[in-house]
């Protein structure tokens, strides 16, 4: 994701960056390793934010913001400091099929109103028509970049399987101009 971002868009270097629900921070760090100008991580867990606040000082990335908040309210709560203040905004979200139904879509309407170039995204690929659609009420518009598949592991209780391989898409949506 990030190196399709910096490679065939520019969209990564000297950059101002943001990483919705960042975790640990790998997109974070592979941001600021592909010389983002700063990267502002956003997640609504603590442990995951001091997590990734380790993981930068490790590798002595200090360009960074990490901020904690809830990202499904980020368009409502912060838009006058956040709104359109990134080029680029890379979110992993969840992929919303069975306790968080919409949660990717929710993620995606954030990320909408903090950037003001670029959005890269993962999807399930058996929702990218709905995504593409949902996209233009954001005022985005998406580009399939590679379809991927994913191992998902067995991490919580209405899992069955050991694991499974999901078909997801890689996006790049597009601000368009609002009229």
């Amino acid at each position: 994701m990030i190196f399709t971002a910096h490679n065939s868009y520019d969209d990564i270097a000297g950059c101002a960056v943001a990483d919705l629900g960042c975790g640990c921070g790998m997109l974070t760090a592979g941001a600021l390793a592909l010389g983002a100008a700063t990267v502002t991580g956003f997640d609504i867990d603590a442990d995951a934010l001091e997590i990734c606040r380790v993981n930068m000082e490790e590798l002595e990335l200090t360009a960074v913001e990490l901020v904690q908040c809830d990202v499904l309210q980020l368009h409502e709560q912060h838009s006058s400091r956040w709104h359109q203040h990134f080029h680029t905004v890379l979110l992993n979200p969840p992929f919303g099929t069975k306790h968080n139904q919409g949660a990717d879509l929710a993620f995606l309407k954030a990320a909408a109103c903090l950037t003001s170039n670029a959005v890269y995204s993962l999807h399930k690929s058996s929702t990218r028509s709905h995504v593409l659609k949902k996209a233009n009420d954001f005022s985005l518009k998406g580009e399939v970049l590679a379809e991927l598949r994913y191992n998902l592991p067995n991490t919580y209780k209405f899992h069955k399987k050991d694991s499974v391989d999901v078909k997801v898409d890689l996006i790049r949506f597009i601000k368009m101009p609002q009229h």
